[in-house]
């Protein structure tokens, strides 16, 4: 069984799960601060259950918090280190979710916000069993070089970020958007044009009709 302290919720139709979709909390929080949006994208998904892991290590700059990889020296190639490490922890906590849940393998989807966005691209396109979906809200793409040769699957990917973003800006989900086309990866984005670093009623909006379109399908 996993870890209780990961936060979890539903499924909204009180039945057993017939769907999972795992919520990466940004750095410097923990997986309280996702678990929220469980009600709201459960009246899509009113089968599905929410986990949002809390991230494998301590925040490295204050006494609370988690992280998915140290941001400290922000060299690509140390990012790129840190989110392989990184996506080895998700890779495995997910497929211990669906068998935990009993569900199939490619039952679930990823969702992320910023730090956990990057990691939830990273690891969910490079998972031999694709995922129904992967929304990326306020993030980057991480190793971009190396992804086409590294790709195992081509899942649909919404990306959502808020223009007047300062800490992750705008332009890292265009140039995410860009290569993953290059790729051959099906995206969609939506763009909050008053939105900083966060997640509101268009992102939520959207995230909610993605994630029901792509298990309906």
């Amino acid at each position: 069984m996993e870890n209780s302290a990961d936060p979890s919720w539903g499924p909204a139709s009180k039945g057993a799960p017939r769907q999972l979709v795992v919520l990466c909390h940004g750095v410097g929080a923990d997986g309280n601060d996702l678990i929220d949006l469980a009600p709201y994208w459960g009246r899509a998904l009113p089968n599905a259950v929410f986990v949002a892991p809390n991230a494998p290590e301590p925040f490295d700059m204050a006494p609370v918090g988690r992280q998915w990889f140290p941001l400290g020296d922000l060299d690509p190639a140390k990012l790129g280190v840190g989110v392989r490490r990184a996506a080895t922890w998700l890779d495995e906590f997910i497929g211990r979710q669906l068998e935990y849940y009993g569900l199939p393998e490619t039952a679930y989807a990823l969702m992320g916000f910023s730090q956990g966005a990057m990691t939830a691209l990273f690891t969910g396109l490079r998972r031999p069993h694709a995922p129904r979906a992967i929304l990326a809200f306020s993030g980057a793409l991480i190793a971009p070089d190396p992804l086409p040769a590294e790709l195992k699957n081509r899942a649909p990917v919404l990306l959502g970020h808020g223009e007047k973003d300062s800490v992750v800006p705008a332009f890292r989900s265009r140039d995410a958007a860009a290569t993953l086309k290059k790729a051959g990866v099906p995206v969609e984005t939506v763009f909050s044009p008053n939105l900083q670093h966060g997640i509101d009623d268009i992102l939520l909006t959207a995230g909610a009709l993605f994630l029901q379109k792509a298990f309906a399908e």
